[in-house]
């Protein structure tokens, strides 16, 4: 039992195995700086954060990347992580899956699949991946995790160039058989404000989006669970971002350090322990940089006196840094924020943007993609 009574145990864990990934999606989020194979943590040190994450109270781990499948030990980890008693959500692309290896992952006891897409047919869904099959072959094991029986998620992450096709997105995941579709609107951290002003929908194409998942909500009520997570610069209020810093989630990297969001290393200045030195419960409750933006001590005078303080929580410190320069300031989207008007400026650029231009690709170049 922790001695610190006011700050709860974290209820998620995002366990980023790998920054390794078939892809070249436009969006990526991971950081500019990839960690490369020879800095992962090996499979037992993995097995022992699992571990340490059920002791601290931690109820669900998911497995990310980059692309999980890139790691062979990937059953292996799902089988230590379920034996540590947590519940096990795999994040993929699917590229690198196959039936044998779902198998050995269901036998494994993997809990859940999140299965992302990135169009509706080849040519937007390859065009935008930068991996010529890719669509194919996601649709190819959608069909073997439904006959398998694994529950699945289709993660729909929507943009300009497909949030028109948003009805038939929805109903695609309905067709795989997904109980669940979160309808992710790209977030802008990392790769992906390289491509903002290609990827940033209109405010035309949010409005409509959002008549129809009101719409859908209802009609597929019972039999698939719609999620929608909207454009932030769209926004009149930030989203609580992580419910919050350092109060329900933690992540580590593919090299073991801890982060209180999965883009927290942006901020500078900020010390992150790791779980080579560090236990996963001392980092949690007295670590720097889980306590760094935790409870509202720290909040700007005009978040302190908002009646939306315990509602968003200031929003997400890496988008002020983003855009505002200033970790510590009202999340820029918030239309009581000084910064909105930058969002604003950004936002009408954008809107000019010509749809046809052309990405900038996150290509990993290195001889060791896969093991």
């Amino acid at each position: 039992m922790e001695n610190n009574i006011n700050i709860l145990p974290p209820i998620a864990m995002l366990a980023e195995l790998t920054h390794r990934c078939p892809l070249a999606c436009p969006y990526c989020s991971n950081p500019m700086e990839l960690i490369q194979k020879n800095r992962e943590l090996n499979t037992s040190t993995w097995l022992d954060v699992f571990r340490q994450a059920a002791a601290m109270g931690v109820l669900q781990v998911h497995l990310s990347g980059g692309e999980p499948a890139s790691r062979q030990d990937l059953a292996e980890l799902v089988a230590g992580a379920r034996q540590a008693g947590l519940y096990v959500n795999l994040i993929t692309s699917g590229i690198g899956l196959n039936r044998e290896r779902l198998i050995a992952l269901d036998v494994a006891g993997v809990d859940h699949i999140q299965l992302s897409l990135q169009g509706v047919n080849s040519q937007v869904s390859d065009w935008v991946s930068g991996y010529q099959g890719s669509f194919q072959h996601k649709l190819s094991i959608a069909g073997d995790i439904r006959e398998i029986g694994i529950p699945l998620t289709v993660n729909a992450v929507m943009h300009r160039h497909n949030l028109d096709d948003l009805e038939e997105t929805l109903q695609m995941a309905y067709r795989l058989g997904a109980r669940r579709v979160e309808v992710a609107c790209v977030q802008f951290q990392g790769w992906a404000l390289r491509n903002r002003a290609i990827l940033q929908p209109t405010r035309d194409q949010v409005d409509r989006a959002k008549r129809i998942l009101a719409g859908a909500i209802e009609r597929f009520r019972g039999e698939m669970v719609i999620d929608f997570v909207p454009p932030d610069y769209y926004a009149d209020f930030p989203k609580a971002c992580m419910g919050g810093w350092g109060s329900t989630g933690l992540n580590v990297t593919p090299d073991g350090t801890l982060l209180p969001c999965h883009g927290a290393n942006i901020i500078p200045g900020m010390e992150f322990d790791n779980v080579r030195q560090t236990r996963l419960a001392d980092s949690w409750y007295r670590g720097l940089a889980f306590n760094a933006f935790r409870g509202g001590d720290w909040l700007p005078e005009l978040c302190k006196n908002c009646d939306r303080k315990n509602i968003d929580f200031g929003g997400c410190r890496c988008q002020a840094m983003a855009i505002a320069g200033d970790a510590s300031a009202a999340d820029p989207v918030c239309k009581k924020s000084p910064h909105r008007k930058k969002v604003d400026l950004l936002l009408e650029a954008e809107a000019k943007c010509e749809p046809a231009q052309t990405f900038r690709y996150r290509r990993i170049r290195t001889k060791n993609l896969c093991d």
